[in-house]
């Protein structure tokens, strides 16, 4: 008799059953479902995204092989390939979308004091898009060269936790700023971009919906300079001007005065010029905010990294669409049980734990604090660092 909760069940009570029935309830997922239900999908991808799943025979065998175990881990539905296929292709990718975005709401809160290295009240957001190649052979629809497919990930995330807050993915052919009219902009945030999101008339948006925005300036921008703030050149910065845009199309565009701030890189012996809309941070702190960009590079360095999101278990756009906001789900999920159970290790060490816990009997807390300790303890201190990562 099984006696206690699988890791991955206990896992799984981490987000509500009553958010994730509204969201299958709003999309009428379970419409005429007898035996595999949008819970059962949900923890077949769930489960394959946090062992490394290549393909949906691997899901299959892998969990068949847990049959025993399948009823006290929370499935219910028969595992078979073909119905988690159909699953994927057939029901609609917005209700783990809508699901994702219930944990997101969730984890910024837990987030939400968290630093970002730099002193600002406002929340701050880092906005760009990570392209996926995809076969055009399989994926037809995911238009994006002649003989090549792609899917962009355009995504905004809270500079704080690091949490993707916004997504949308599109074809490989769309253009990274037309994702911005898509973006609810909150007054007195910053939104960090680099300088493929210059668009002059968007840029304006902002500055009228009173938030701010800190990007980087075309080399062929041409302006002309109204004022200058004295800057202390020890730290990096050049210059601090008050400018207005000249030409025909940009004045019109954006017919209000923009900061521009010129800030030299010692380390990469680059200089860097941003725009912004905002008067009142210091100079250098635009500068620093610039560089916090960085963070959602790495976050789709890590999710390609970790994350089955490259190669995909269907081929149609509502399959692709499911992968992903499951994945999304799950990562950040993630973050919400590191910062609940307030544990030390990283997000990728809590992944490599549970990948081959999941269907354990011990607490999760224990799981992932013992064996993180575990480790620290077999490290000899004596041993030679052979790379210094």
């Amino acid at each position: 008799m099984l006696t206690g909760e699988f890791v991955f069940s206990q896992l799984m009570e981490f987000f509500s059953k009553y958010e994730f029935n509204k969201c299958v309830h709003r999309y009428r997922g379970n419409y005429r479902v007898s035996s595999f239900s949008c819970r059962d999908q949900f923890l077949c991808m769930a489960f394959a995204q946090l062992t490394y799943r290549e393909s949906l025979r691997d899901i299959e065998t892998c969990l068949r092989a847990m049959r025993p175990k399948l009823y006290h881990a929370g499935f219910r539905g028969n595992i078979a390939r073909n119905t988690l296929a159909n699953a994927n292709r057939q029901r609609d990718w917005r209700i783990y979308a809508d699901f994702a975005n219930v944990l997101i709401a969730r984890a910024r809160k837990l987030y939400l004091h968290d630093s970002i290295g730099i002193e600002l009240e406002q929340t701050a957001y880092a906005f760009d898009s990570t392209t996926i190649n995809l076969c055009l052979s399989l994926f037809p629809w995911a238009k994006f060269r002649r003989r090549k497919g792609a899917v962009k990930l355009h995504t905004l995330i809270d500079l704080r936790g690091n949490i993707p807050c916004f997504i949308h993915i599109s074809t490989g052919k769309v253009h990274d700023v037309n994702a911005l009219d898509r973006l609810t902009l909150e007054a007195g945030a910053f939104y960090v971009m680099d300088r493929g999101y210059i668009d002059y008339a968007r840029l304006y948006r902002f500055t009228e919906q009173m938030a701010f925005f800190v990007t980087r300036a075309k080399s062929n921008m041409k302006y002309k300079r109204q004022a200058y703030h004295h800057v202390d050149k020890s730290t990096g910065l050049r210059s601090d001007y008050r400018i207005v845009l000249v030409g025909s199309q940009a004045s019109q565009d954006y017919p209000v005065p923009i900061r521009r701030v010129a800030f030299y890189d010692v380390e990469n012996k680059k200089r860097l010029v941003f725009l912004t809309n905002n008067w009142t941070l210091p100079a250098l702190t635009i500068a620093q905010l610039y560089k916090r960009r960085w963070q959602v590079e790495l976050f789709f360095k890590w999710i390609k990294q970790h994350l089955r999101i490259k190669a995909f278990f269907g081929t149609s756009a509502n399959a692709v669409q499911t992968q992903v906001w499951i994945a999304i789900s799950v990562y950040v999920l993630v973050a919400i049980v590191k910062k609940e159970l307030h544990l030390d290790c990283s997000l990728y060490q809590i992944l490599q734990i549970l990948s081959i816990s999941l269907f354990e009997k011990a607490p999760v807390e224990q799981v992932l604090t013992s064996n993180y300790s575990q480790n620290d303890k077999t490290c000899n201190p004596n041993q030679l660092v052979l790379f210094d990562l």
